[in-house]
């Protein structure tokens, strides 16, 4: 299973590499891909369908054996979006014959893990078809490395152990090249290199959405290998835990309940986009089944009654060499299960009665699980939890695995904890 997640990792670099890797798996699993634009005929029970918006978020339905106003529908949300740089129009900076990129920065990366990594690019690029409204995407992984963004040495900046604030808009430039020649410059460097990989004439070469990322595989490592050290487990992991654990449901057979996965694009960055979880997208395709299955009158709102959601974004685990950053008594172990996240001032979805129920469902399952609440002097973050329940004011709980060194470009967590989540999210959906 952990070789799955790594696999599943390296072939998604970035959210649309996340949601094409999504599609193959369903695809391979029986399901239908619906085009929104469509309209949605009657829909029956055991029926397997997803719907894709903007390349890069994905919602999976199975359609249980009791209709969604009589049973309701169990959700599990994640993102597939992590912090990284994104790659600015007119990116090439061409200096003394280097050549680096123009970036800026999406979300909220630890911004000195990136120095001195081989980075490399994916993301969509964006073709003419012809058709002025509709133009074709294609889908880019430079599977090599390619750039890096170089450290100052020290002898340049001896304070760099002290701390050093850096500037988003010139120390964070990945390099590409040492010597750029005039044959190189004729075209452009960086549409040169899309035109190679995709095949396509550089006019035909219409735009793109292109990210760095970090090309080091992720591997699992410790005393007895019980730990893993990888990009993106926040929160491509809890987008792999909840695809394996609908997978692994469905083949057990249908369902009394409608089952549901979404993976939302753009948490990282707040969620308030088309493909965000505070888009109504996903209201309104459980508006369009429930019309599917001669739905009336209030039967969208009696549906969401009777629902409940488990918001999957990590949580932090206990650093041991910052242990005064925790809560003295609400901070989650590696290793010791899915973390039941709560806070105060309602930046997370959870309350007493979602809490009880998914902490039934690990019991259920065998599976441990933790609390974590902030440090009371210590601001936490937030996530799409509460952001979808405006939209869908169903029950829900915010969970996820703890993980070490948030937001790095290679992030620390357990082995045993992502087990953990698989079986309990099968537990939920079965």
């Amino acid at each position: 299973m952990i070789n799955r997640l790594f696999q599943f990792l390296e072939s998604s670099p970035v959210n649309f590499l996340a949601v094409d890797t999504i599609c193959k798996r369903l695809n391979d699993a029986g399901f239908r891909c619906f085009d929104a634009s469509s309209r949605l005929e009657s829909v029956k029970a055991g029926e397997k369908f997803y719907v894709v918006k903007n390349d890069s978020s994905i919602y999976a339905f199975v359609i249980g054996r009791q209709p969604l106003a009589e049973k309701g529908f169990h959700m599990i949300c994640s993102h597939c979006d992590s912090p990284t740089f994104r790659i600015k129009p007119n990116a090439e900076m061409l200096r003394e014959g280097m050549l680096s990129l123009n970036t800026e920065v999406y979300g909220g990366p630890i911004m000195s893990t990136w120095f001195d990594r081989p980075l490399s690019l994916a993301g969509r690029v964006i073709v003419d078809s012809g058709d002025v409204m509709q133009p074709e995407t294609r889908l880019l992984n430079i599977r090599r490395p390619l750039l890096t963004i170089p450290n100052l040495a020290i002898h340049f900046n001896r304070q760099v152990n002290d701390g050093v604030k850096l500037s988003k808009q010139t120390d964070m430039l990945p390099l590409m090249a040492a010597a750029v020649t005039e044959e190189m410059k004729k075209d452009g460097v960086l549409l040169s290199l899309i035109s190679e990989e995709l095949n396509v004439s550089i006019p035909d070469i219409l735009d793109f959405d292109l990210y760095l990322y970090d090309t080091t595989p992720p591997s699992t490592f410790g005393l007895q290998q019980e730990m893993i050290s990888a990009g993106r487990l926040d929160d491509l992991s809890m987008v792999h835990a909840s695809l394996e654990a609908l997978m692994a449901a469905t083949e057990e057979g249908i369902p009394e309940q409608t089952n549901v996965m979404a993976v939302f694009d753009n948490e990282e960055t707040g969620s308030q986009t088309k493909q965000g979880a505070g888009s109504p997208f996903l209201r309104s395709m459980i508006e369009r089944i429930i019309i599917a299955q001669e739905g009336r009158g209030d039967d969208f709102y009696r549906a969401v009654e009777q629902a409940f959601m488990i918001s999957a974004d990590n949580a932090h685990a206990w650093h041991p060499n910052y242990s005064s950053k925790y809560d003295p008594t609400n901070h989650p172990h590696l290793g010791l299960g899915p973390v039941i996240k709560l806070n105060a001032s309602q930046k997370y979805a959870t309350d007493a009665v979602s809490a009880a129920v998914f902490a039934g469902i690990c019991r259920k399952a065998g599976v441990p699980f933790q609390y974590f609440v902030n440090h009371s002097d210590v601001a936490g973050g937030s996530t799409l939890g509460n952001i979808l329940a405006s939209s869908l004011p169903v029950r829900g709980v915010d969970m996820g695995n703890g993980v070490l060194a948030m937001h790095s470009v290679r992030e620390t967590a357990s082995v045993a904890d992502h087990l953990y989540c698989i079986k309990a999210f099968t537990e939920f959906y079965k």
